[in-house]
């Protein structure tokens, strides 16, 4: 049971944004920016840091709602699941290792990111933007893993929900919409 009231029908984050509307625009326009906006990683690569992160928090809600949308833009399920697993077994690129590792680091702890690490990273070709656009990503979901999960917001455990979700999120970005959750 949520530790505020929230509407049952919008549950984890989707719930907090409905809450306060006002600090849901800037969390939502930061989020379209990161996950969404002009960059060299994929919108796929980009929601499964998101992923990693979540799931290094523990927060059941924002795992399943990256995964969703993650295996949507990957078209392969095992790649999220991989990531979440074994980053140095899974199915990506030496590159993409490199930055979730550097992205598990900050969900623990910012000082964690190691000049070997960074060096790691440059070495499999990444760029500073896409250093800095995985610690920012790391960071902020790790705020949200915190707000969702300090709130005691609903978890579904219907898979279905979050590929209702997934879909939601692969066609309208994060951006508010009108009857953006009608279909949950």
């Amino acid at each position: 049971m949520p530790y505020i009231p929230l509407k049952e029908n919008l549950p984890g984050i989707t719930g907090l944004l409905d809450h306060r509307n006002d600090t849901a625009l800037p969390i939502r326009q930061l989020t379209q920016i990161l996950l969404r906006g002009e960059s060299t990683l994929s919108k796929g690569e980009r929601e499964l840091i998101a992923s990693v992160v979540s799931s290094g928090n523990e927060c059941r809600f924002c795992t399943a709602a990256h995964t969703a949308v993650a295996d949507l833009y990957m078209g392969d399920p095992a790649i999220a699941d991989g990531v979440k697993i074994n980053i140095d077994a899974a199915p990506v690129s030496e590159k993409m290792k490199a930055l979730l590792k550097i992205a598990a680091a900050v969900q623990k702890n910012g000082r964690l990111v190691t000049k070997a690490m960074i060096d790691a990273a440059k070495k499999e070709g990444v760029t500073d933007r896409e250093l800095h656009d995985t610690v920012l990503i790391a960071a902020l979901f790790s705020l949200y893993n915190r707000y969702v999960d300090g709130l005691a917001t609903v978890t579904p455990t219907d898979p279905a929900f979050y590929n209702r979700l997934g879909q939601i999120l692969l066609e309208k970005g994060y951006l508010p919409s009108e009857d953006r959750y009608a279909n949950l």
